[in-house]
């Protein structure tokens, strides 16, 4: 059979392809194929009749309830707890329990935790060259102090059944286990109580997730108060007792319940807590009664406890107490916050529908947090509602709130610790800079989007951080574009290029206490990837709808890594196996080079269009060196010379057509089968222009390729390429483009809108050109505000820009 061939013309640039790298992919003894579209089927759980195979509950799905009662008493000279409590555990699960596990969290502080012992000096990571020697910073010799100081860590007593005989236990490191005096079976309660206390660290000097902050200049502190009370740890269908030792990254995983809290505290202070409070007419005046009341339909914040009220209270304290009492229904854990200093702003939100349509939005601060707090603080807690609801579910709890402490900015259900702060001028004025006002925006959006996740979409912390931190980055960052999308949320896949492309790093699905930089792995990547995902993948139709299906199947559930991947599958209807490998299971980056770029002619066969064309090529080449020097020296050639001796050939060049060619041609035709014909002759009338580009996978993720095609007319075009294009060939792949005649092309870009976090966009261009540096582009400059331990410095205040720097501030964020 006759073919009709494309030919090759310019427009071609060869680049030297580094190979690609081979992770998670299973090596071959014969060839050198590499599956990167390799389902997951053997790194996810099998299917079972407590998780599905399309990610959700199964029909036999269970988890554990966990109800507390608890008595508590701040001691505010000592920085004492004292409390007890009586729990109540119902066994859902299919399995008779002999004994209980609780967590220990204050023990982290003790001297001999696993956690102290094996704190490293600085980080390993980080490692000083053998010359210089060793620093010891004032930050961390006063963390010395203090722990040598204080004994640190729970004391328990009086551990026993309800029916008042004791109980034995086991303390391991953070954890507790009580030996039941009966094997509790399925579908059975138990009921213990116990009698706990501890010292209260200062949190700025240990650098905990609570604690309490000491002010020099009025004598007061604020008391921040989390893991204060010694809290069941998870059962699970996938992992029983969930008692992973407390080493600091690796944050909770707990089980829900009603908690009824009553805490004791001096008289002056103010409390915020988990739950509502039930006895505001013993422990607030009419008129703050009458505030709160106000405050539900307020177009703006209303203050409880005003500046000056609380001003008052700081002048001095009271041997005095008071008892609040907090009830909260359905809640995994609580948290109290308490101080003489606060002042309290509240405002109401309705949200509609029948869960919570009425959500009082509230913020507690001291003179400190200034016009940054009574402007900003409880305004971002409604808009972080107003957004996370449209992507998840209605707000359930009556109240979320917002506290100013010592914690950069930590979660828990119903509250928030939330550290920026304005500073003090000479002329006694308060002010706060731009990097401190994005940094409270920032910190609160992400801290009230964790009451969603993992509050309520109850993933295991301890185990999979990003689950929590990445989702709700993501989330977080989707909130933070809608309040002001100037603002930098750390969330574009360009913040991620120096990470991704740096050697230290370990997958997102690694441990959360052995991830080697928690920031860039557990919080960007995860989130980068997402925004990926609902901007160039799957698009947000249906990005959002699966998303959404996610958060509403395991709203008060216990999901796993395997249930996110499963249900973002089923509900948008796309595989994407590749994508959860490639971003979460390996270390591989994005880079995609174009580097040839063929533009191909259609080889009729007939030589009057065939041969014009080559004549015109020939044309376009540079008139070689030897001749031009030769006609600039005067030298004249024989033809020149010669002019009375001619033939054919001196009148007509190589490319002039005659019958032979022409008869070849005709012959041609004649042997063409009708649809042959039929092909050519459109091909011949449209004349379009063909382009064979030549793509290379340097970095190992394979992603979409995503292209701008700029036209000789000045007009651009923009192409998707699905990831798919790689699944025969990782490494190498052409794809065929095919334009309009009065649309050749004169430029193709990869990736324009850098959207894929391609770590090197100077290999992104045909024809290569001169572009500025990524870093030059996207350099921001350091904030000063102290940066959260919880959203890190280097997402929410800063764009790293040199890897160097980048390894140098996680070190010292871990320290």
């Amino acid at each position: 059979m006759k073919k009709i061939s494309l030919t090759l013309s310019a427009f071609v640039l060869p680049l030297a392809i580094s190979s690609a790298a081979m992770a998670s992919s299973v090596e071959q003894t014969k060839g050198s194929y590499v599956d990167k579209f390799r389902q997951l089927d053997e790194a996810l759980p099998t299917p079972n009749v407590y998780r599905s195979a399309a990610g959700e509950p199964g029909e036999n799905y269970w988890q554990q309830r966990v109800n507390y009662d608890i008595d508590v008493k701040l001691d505010e000279k000592k920085r004492r707890i004292t409390g007890s409590q009586s729990i109540e555990y119902k066994n859902n699960s299919p399995h008779t329990l002999k004994y209980l596990w609780l967590q220990l969290d204050q023990n982290i502080f003790k001297s001999d935790s696993i956690a102290e012992t094996t704190k490293t000096f600085k980080s390993t990571l980080n490692s000083l060259p053998a010359q210089k020697p060793a620093k010891l910073s004032l930050g961390e010799l006063r963390r010395q102090q203090f722990m040598s100081d204080n004994e640190l860590g729970y004391t328990i007593s009086g551990v026993k059944d309800d029916n008042g005989k004791e109980l034995r236990v086991t303390v391991v490191d953070t954890l507790m286990r009580i030996d039941l005096n009966e094997p509790l079976k399925p579908g059975k309660e138990a009921e213990f109580s116990m009698n706990f206390a501890f010292n209260i660290v200062e949190e700025d000097a240990v650098g905990a997730r609570s604690g309490y902050e000491h002010f020099e200049e009025d004598g007061n502190d604020i008391f921040l108060l989390a893991q204060w009370f010694p809290r069941l740890a998870a059962y699970t269908d996938y992992e029983a007792w969930t008692n992973k030792p407390f080493l600091g990254s690796g944050e909770f995983t707990l089980e829900f319940g009603d908690y009824d809290v009553e805490i004791t505290v001096p008289a002056d202070h103010i409390v915020s807590a988990t739950g509502k409070l039930d006895n505001a007419s013993k422990v607030l005046t009419r008129t703050q009664r009458n505030r709160l009341e106000k405050a539900e339909t307020s177009k703006r914040p209303v203050f409880i406890v005003t500046e000056e009220e609380a001003l008052e209270n700081e002048k001095e304290g009271t041997d005095k107490t008071k008892t609040w009492h907090f009830k909260a229904e359905n809640v995994r854990d609580f948290a109290w916050a308490s101080s003489r200093k606060f002042m309290w702003d509240a405002k109401g939100y309705q949200q509609g529908g029948d869960v919570q349509p009425l959500v009082m939005a509230m913020s507690f601060f001291p003179k400190e947090g200034g016009d940054l707090w009574k402007k900003y603080s409880t305004e971002a807690v409604v808009h972080t509602m107003e957004v996370y609801s449209k992507y998840s579910f209605d707000y359930p709890y009556p109240v979320a709130q917002s506290v100013n402490g010592p914690v950069g900015g930590m979660e828990y259900p119903m509250i928030t610790f939330n550290g920026p702060r304005t500073k003090l001028q000479d002329d006694g004025t308060r002010t706060y800079s731009q990097a401190e006002k994005r940094f409270l925006l920032g910190v609160v959006i992400h801290e009230v989007g964790h009451i969603y996740f993992p509050m309520i979409v109850n993933s295991d912390e301890r185990q999979w951080t990003w689950m929590d931190e990445g989702l709700n980055s993501f989330l977080d960052g989707v909130a933070g574009r809608e309040w002001d999308p100037t603002i930098p949320w750390g969330v574009e896949p360009r913040d991620i290029v120096s990470y991704m492309k740096s050697e230290n790093q370990v997958p997102v699905m690694t441990q959360s206490d052995s991830v080697l930089r928690l920031g860039p792995n557990a919080y960007t990547k995860p989130a980068a990837a997402l925004n990926i995902l609902r901007e160039v993948i799957l698009g947000r139709d249906l990005f959002d709808f699966a998303f959404k299906e996610y958060a509403q199947r395991w709203k008060y559930k216990r999901p796993t890594p395997a249930d996110f991947f499963r249900t973002m599958e089923e509900a948008s209807g796309v595989d994407l196996d590749w994508f959860w490998r490639g971003w979460f299971y390996t270390t591989d980056h994005v880079d995609i080079s174009l580097d040839k770029v063929y533009q191909l002619r259609l080889d009729t066969k007939n030589p009057d269009i065939d041969y014009s064309r080559l004549r015109d090529i020939e044309a376009d080449k540079p008139t070689s060196l030897f001749v031009e020097r030769n006609r600039a020296e005067g030298k004249k050639t024989w033809v020149e010379k010669n002019t009375d001796v001619t033939d054919f050939y001196d009148e007509n060049d190589r490319f002039t057509v005659t019958n032979k060619e022409r008869n070849s041609y005709n012959k041609f035709l004649k042997g063409l089968e009708p649809w042959e014909r039929k092909t050519l002759d459109r091909a011949l009338e449209e004349d379009k222009n063909y382009y064979v580009m030549e793509f290379s996978n340097l970095g190992g993720l394979v992603m979409p390729i995503l292209l701008e095609l700029t036209y000789e007319d000045g007009t651009t075009e923009e192409r998707y390429i699905p990831a798919e294009i790689w699944r025969r060939n990782y490494k190498n792949v052409q794809k065929l483009i095919v334009t309009d005649k009065n649309k050749p092309l004169v430029s193709v870009t990869v990736d324009p809108r850098w959207e894929t976090a391609d770590v090197d966009v100077e290999n992104n261009n045909y024809p290569r050109r001169i572009i500025p540096s990524r870093i030059e582009v996207f350099k921001k400059e350091k904030s000063k505000a102290k940066v959260s331990r919880d959203i890190m410095q280097d997402i929410k205040t800063e764009l790293k820009t040199d890897e160097k720097k980048d390894e140098k501030d996680d070190g010292e964020e871990q320290q």
